[in-house]
C-alpha cells in the first residue's frame, strides 16, 4: 500500500467523517432541544480533531483488512467497529424521552458513520 494511497483514503474518510459530525450534532441537538429553544452552541473545535485522527487510525485497520485478508465481510468489521464507538451513550441514563430519542438517533448516526465511511475505504483501497 503506498502513502499517496492512504492520504487520500485518510483524505476522504476525514471528510465525511466531519460532514456526518455537522449533520448528526444538528439533528441531535434538534430532537433533544425543545423547539422555542433559539441557541445552538455548534461543535466545539476538539471534536474535529477528534474526528480526523479517528480517521486515521480507521483507515490503517482498513488497510491492514484489505491487504490482509481482502475485501469480503468488510460491512461487518465496520459495523462492529462503529458498534464500539457508538455503545457508550447510555440509553437508560437519560433523563427524559427527547434526550434518550436524541442520543438512539445519535448512536444509529455513528453506525452510519462507520458503515459509509467502510464503504469509502473500500471504494478506495481494494
Amino acid at each position: 500500500m503506498t502513502f499517496g494511497r492512504l492520504a487520500v483514503a485518510w483524505i476522504v474518510v476525514a471528510a465525511w467523517f466531519l460532514v456526518a459530525t455537522i449533520a448528526t450534532n444538528y439533528v441531535t441537538a434538534r430532537l433533544a432541544l425543545p423547539p422555542e429553544a433559539s441557541v445552538y452552541r455548534g461543535i466545539p473545535p476538539h471534536i474535529f480533531r477528534q474526528r480526523l485522527i479517528e480517521a486515521f487510525f480507521l483507515t490503517l485497520i482498513a488497510s491492514l483488512w484489505f491487504d490482509s485478508l481482502g475485501s469480503g465481510q468488510w460491512w461487518l468489521l465496520f459495523l462492529l467497529i462503529g458498534g464500539l464507538v457508538a455503545s457508550p451513550t447510555g440509553f437508560g441514563q437519560a433523563p427524559n424521552r427527547a434526550i434518550r430519542r436524541a442520543l438512539l438517533a445519535g448512536a444509529v448516526a455513528e453506525l452510519g458513520r462507520y458503515l459509509i465511511a467502510g464503504g469509502l475505504l473500500a471504494w478506495r483501497l481494494s
